[in-house]
């Protein structure tokens, strides 16, 4: 699904957090969006989610305007936002983090559950089985009756993405799944959502400050700077940008790109 961002702006108690900003996430791409801290990237997350009410400007979703819904109306539309601390259960299993995830369970339903039962089993079996699919995938599966408070960080964001993968959604906003993960956990999540892009077609817009990450993943990658886009396009020619530099004020960005 098609993201866009027209002439966002967001202020918190007089200041600026985000300014004007437009951009565009395209169907199927994996798109990144990076700059320094304070840059307005993770607010721009919460409004393309919903979680925050823009002070002007709109968001749209495959056209549609979605500015004034809330985020599980987004959520039932497709639209999937994980956070840089995984908000998890962490005193449910691993296994029943993932079985609350999908919508429209008939057992949540007092008649059906009295006058439907086998339609609530039925469902409930689909739902564990695809669980099971999704802890194999993640290699979660020996932990699925851990307690999921007791996982370590690295194996909580590949909760968290378990999740995303538990929903209906196939347009996700991933706020810097790299944080705190090891490099093979974060090896394993890359090839994922790159299995899950290319071969599947979802789209993937992600915050990320690892710039390994985002040279192996992005493709375009956006630059955001004082709360708007600075610029954008392909990591190799964006890392060369004088702007792009000059805002990361010589981090690590700069130091790569300097000649």
């Amino acid at each position: 699904m098609r993201i866009e961002v027209r002439n966002v702006s967001k202020a918190f108690g007089g200041i600026r957090a985000v300014r004007d900003c437009s951009l565009t996430v395209e169907p199927g791409t994996i798109t990144g969006l990076i700059g320094p801290n304070g840059a307005g990237k993770s607010t721009l997350f919460d409004i393309i989610a919903g979680f925050t009410r823009p002070d002007s400007g709109r968001v749209l979703l495959d056209g549609r305007d979605i500015t004034p819904l809330p985020p599980h109306r987004r959520f039932h539309l497709g639209l999937y936002r994980t956070f840089q601390i995984p908000r998890i259960f962490a005193r449910m299993t691993v296994e029943e983090n993932l079985l609350v995830v999908p919508p429209h369970q008939p057992g949540e339903n007092l008649l059906v559950s009295w006058f439907l039962w086998p339609r609530v089993v039925r469902r409930e079996r689909e739902i564990v089985r695809r669980a099971g699919e999704v802890l194999e995938r993640l290699g979660l599966w020996r932990l699925r009756d851990a307690l999921a408070g007791e996982l370590s960080g690295g194996q909580k964001k590949l909760l968290e993405f378990g999740r995303v993968l538990m929903s209906p959604c196939r347009t996700v906003l991933l706020d810097e799944p790299g944080a705190g993960v090891n490099r093979t956990l974060m090896a394993r999540l890359a090839g994922l959502i790159a299995e899950l892009a290319h071969e599947e077609g979802w789209t993937f817009c992600i915050v990320e400050h690892d710039m390994d990450l985002v040279a192996r993943l992005c493709d375009p990658v956006i630059v955001m700077a004082e709360g708007t886009v600075l610029t954008q396009g392909r990591f190799d020619d964006i890392r060369r940008d004088r702007q792009v530099i000059e805002a990361y004020l010589g981090g690590t960005l700069g130091a790569e790109a300097a000649p």
